[in-house]
């Protein structure tokens, strides 16, 4: 499903596309197009495009190919999706201790609409934080 996202290629490409867009939540996904965690997201982000294209845009980066951010935005995990706004990151607390960003894939579309609109309508507003429809810390599950 990777094919079906727009792909930065490089840093330069990176930074002037979280610079560019002054409306819409830039949605980054690092990570591999061959890794299983990114081809669920990548699914993910495919079937929502349509819904969320009026207040976010989505694109692709491969932490090999482009490794200026891996140590700046900490990405070692297979699958990170991370949000800009008017070059500002925008962290969202999930409940898992980690506000940066999301490491895991989610496989409810709706959950991904929620958390995005979420985080749209705080960025918005001129905050930094913002606090997720439903906590994802593992506290609970048994």
């Amino acid at each position: 499903m990777s094919y079906l996202v727009k792909h930065l290629n490089t840093g330069w490409e990176v930074d002037q596309e979280i610079v560019r867009e002054e409306e819409r939540l830039v949605i980054i996904r690092f990570g591999h197009d061959w890794d299983t965690t990114c081809m669920q997201m990548d699914e993910v982000l495919v079937s929502v495009a349509e819904t969320i294209k009026n207040f976010a845009v989505t694109y692709l980066v491969d932490i090999s190919k482009v490794p200026d951010f891996n140590t700046m935005y900490e990405l070692y995990d297979p699958c990170t999706v991370m949000f800009f706004y008017r070059n500002k990151h925008i962290l969202i607390d999930l409940g898992t201790g980690n506000n940066n960003k999301i490491n895991w894939a989610l496989n409810n579309k709706q959950e991904f609409i929620d958390i995005v609109e979420t985080v749209f309508r705080g960025a918005r507003k001129g905050r930094g934080l913002v606090i997720s429809p439903k906590d994802y810390s593992t506290k609970y599950r048994y």
